[in-house]
C-alpha cells in the first residue's frame, strides 16, 4: 500500500512538473509574440523637453526633476509639450504662478536599479524642488526580485530627500491594460505589476515621498479607451495618455510644494532659503 501511494505521489508530482514546463513554454512564446507586436516604432528617442516652462511668469523658477523609465521620459510623445515632464511643469507653473525649469534624467529601458546612476549624473549642487519618479515596468518584465526593486527605490527617495526635494512617486502602471500582450501572460503581468506597485507605495511613503497609484488614478482610462490612451506601439501612452497621467500627478506635486515635508535638517534648500518654496 505504501509503495502504491509513493508511486502515485511521484506520478502526480511528475504531471505537475510537466504542466509547469508547458505553462512556462507557453508564457515564453506569448512574451516573444508580444515583443513582435509592440516592436520599437519610436526607437529610443524622446522629445527634448528640458527648458524653463512659462518663463514670463514672475519669480525664480521652480526646479522639477523627472526620473525613471520610458514612461517618465515620455517615449511615444511626438512633441516636447506632450511629455509627462512638460505637462507637469506647465501645470505647476499655472498652480504656483512661477516659471518651472524641467530637467529630465529618465532613461528608456531603465529599471529601478538605474535610479542611482540617474542621480549620480546630476550636476554638482543641483537641488530640485520637486522630483517625479515613475519606474517599475521593466522590473516586472525582467523579473527583478521585489526586494531588490524596493531597496533601490528607497535609496533613490532618500537621496532626493537629502537634497531637499519633495518626491512624488507614480507607482508601476498595471501592465494588464496592455492589450498587445495576450492572455494568460497579460493576467500574470497584471498581478506582478500590482504587487510591485503596492510594495513601491509602502516603501516610498516610508521614505518620505508622496505616492500616486497610477493604476487607480488612470488605469481605468487605459483599460476603457486603449486606442486613445496608448500610442502606436500599444504599450506606451499616447499624448492624451500622458496628459491624463500628468493630470493625476499634479495635485500631489502642488500639495507637496504648498506643505513641504520636514527633512532631517529642517531646511529644504539651505542655499536659497524660502525663496524656492511654494507661494
Amino acid at each position: 500500500m505504501e509503495r502504491k501511494g509513493m508511486l502515485l505521489a511521484v506520478g502526480v508530482l511528475g504531471a505537475l512538473a510537466a504542466v509547469g514546463v508547458g505553462l512556462r513554454a507557453a508564457l515564453a512564446h506569448q512574451a516573444a509574440l508580444a515583443r513582435r507586436r509592440i516592436g520599437k516604432p519610436h526607437g529610443d528617442d524622446v522629445p527634448r523637453s528640458d527648458r524653463i516652462w512659462r518663463p514670463r511668469l514672475a519669480g525664480e523658477p521652480l526646479e522639477l526633476l523627472v526620473m525613471g523609465d520610458s514612461v517618465a521620459a515620455g517615449l511615444g510623445a511626438h512633441r516636447r509639450k506632450d511629455t509627462p515632464g512638460a505637462r507637469l511643469a506647465k501645470g505647476l507653473a499655472r498652480a504656483t504662478a512661477r516659471p518651472v525649469e524641467l530637467r529630465t534624467v529618465a532613461v528608456v529601458g531603465a529599471e529601478t536599479s538605474s535610479l542611482a546612476a540617474q542621480l549620480d549624473a546630476l550636476p554638482r549642487g543641483y537641488r530640485p524642488d520637486v522630483a517625479l519618479v515613475i519606474v517599475g515596468g521593466n522590473d516586472v518584465t525582467h523579473r527583478i526580485p521585489l526586494s531588490t526593486s524596493t531597496a533601490h527605490l528607497r535609496d533613490a527617495v532618500e537621496r532626493l530627500r537629502d537634497l531637499g526635494a519633495e518626491v512624488i512617486v507614480g507607482t508601476c502602471p498595471d501592465l494588464g491594460a496592455v492589450r498587445t500582450v495576450p492572455q494568460p501572460l497579460r493576467e500574470l503581468l497584471s498581478r506582478l505589476s500590482r504587487r510591485l506597485a503596492a510594495a513601491q507605495a509602502a516603501t516610498a511613503a516610508s521614505a518620505g515621498a508622496r505616492v500616486v497609484s497610477l493604476r487607480q488614478a488612470v488605469g481605468g482610462y487605459f483599460v476603457a479607451s486603449p486606442d486613445e490612451a496608448f500610442g502606436i506601439d500599444g504599450f506606451h501612452p499616447s499624448a492624451l495618455g500622458y496628459r491624463r497621467t500628468a493630470e493625476a500627478l499634479l495635485p500631489a506635486a502642488v500639495a507637496a510644494l504648498a506643505t513641504p515635508s520636514a527633512t532631517e535638517t529642517g531646511d529644504r534648500h539651505p542655499s536659497t532659503g524660502s525663496a524656492r518654496r511654494f507661494r
